[in-house]
């Protein structure tokens, strides 16, 4: 695919990975539409692409996981006339924590931005995808989609579940023109990542610390590779070469990966508990 002159519907596209690639695409030349919830926000990347490059741009606010909100969104894009020839499902939503201590409500809140948010979006455009017999949808999913870790149990779950759903798109749609691409990325440097920081428990800080290849990427590095990936049509695009060996790690080991996630999770106990005995919290040290 060719991006000048294409019209590019991005969810999530006023932070993180989903304004990077606003950024990127406007500059190659297509015209973005953005669905956030934040009017600030939207205003302020709106400003952004159109010094990229000037064209038919515009900003709805929209909560992706109220299917109402979607669909009158999109309704209004299409009486201007502009048919997204690509969706990019970027919104998305994190919040670690141990089984124990999360509520069902953020079970249900992952579930509902994550993965009903990018079944919302995707059936609000595939009606006139279908009838035109052309469009790429983009679901940007994580790493977690593939193997799921201790304090990630709700953020997990909704990726895996938007994996599924890419998946068996994907080969729904195929015969009809429509190309499905899903994004396993590493952490990436962006504000929902520093926002999940404060809640990351300590044991998969400690993992992450030892494992190489984990430390975050830059915005700008990671929407390159998925433009790229998608200029190729790939199907899977990992854009990081450290998670693309993890990810053949992963396929290659199978159910043989679980003792080394078991191994390097009781390592992390072991130095967290020899931590605390060494400087208890009450120590003032």
């Amino acid at each position: 695919m060719e991006f000048k002159d294409r019209n590019v519907l991005i969810s999530g596209g006023s932070s993180g990975i989903g304004l990077e690639l606003s950024r990127q695409l406007a500059t190659e030349g297509a015209n973005i539409s953005i669905f956030a919830r934040t009017i600030p926000q939207l205003e302020n990347a709106l400003s952004e692409i159109q010094k990229f490059h000037p064209g038919q741009h515009s900003v709805f606010p929209t909560d992706v996981s109220n299917e109402e909100q979607v669909n009158r969104s999109v309704g209004q894009l299409l009486e201007k006339g502009w048919y997204p020839d690509m969706v990019i499902n970027s919104a998305g939503e994190v919040q670690p924590g141990y089984t124990r201590d999360l509520d069902l409500a953020t079970y249900h809140w992952m579930m509902d931005v994550n993965y009903f948010g990018t079944v919302n979006l995707t059936k609000a455009v595939l009606p006139g995808m279908l009838e035109r017999g052309a469009g790429h949808i983009v679901n940007i999913a994580s790493m977690m989609a593939v193997i799921g870790v201790v304090g990630y149990t709700a953020y997990a779950a909704s990726k895996f579940a938007l994996r599924g759903f890419s998946d068996a798109l994907r080969m729904e749609l195929k015969p009809h023109g429509i190309h499905v691409s899903i994004v396993y990325p590493a952490d990436t440097d962006t504000p929902q990542l520093e926002y999940e920081n404060r809640f990351k428990p300590e044991a998969w800080k400690n993992i992450l610390n030892f494992v190489p290849a984990t430390d975050p990427v830059p915005p700008e590095k990671v929407a390159r590779q998925i433009l790229e990936g998608i200029e190729r049509n790939q199907e899977v695009i990992i854009p990081d070469a450290g998670m693309k060996l993890i990810f053949k790690s992963i396929n290659i080991l199978g159910k043989g990966v679980f003792p080394v996630l078991d191994w390097l999770h009781n390592r992390a106990i072991k130095q967290i508990d020899k931590l605390n005995q060494e400087h208890p919290p009450d120590s003032g040290s």
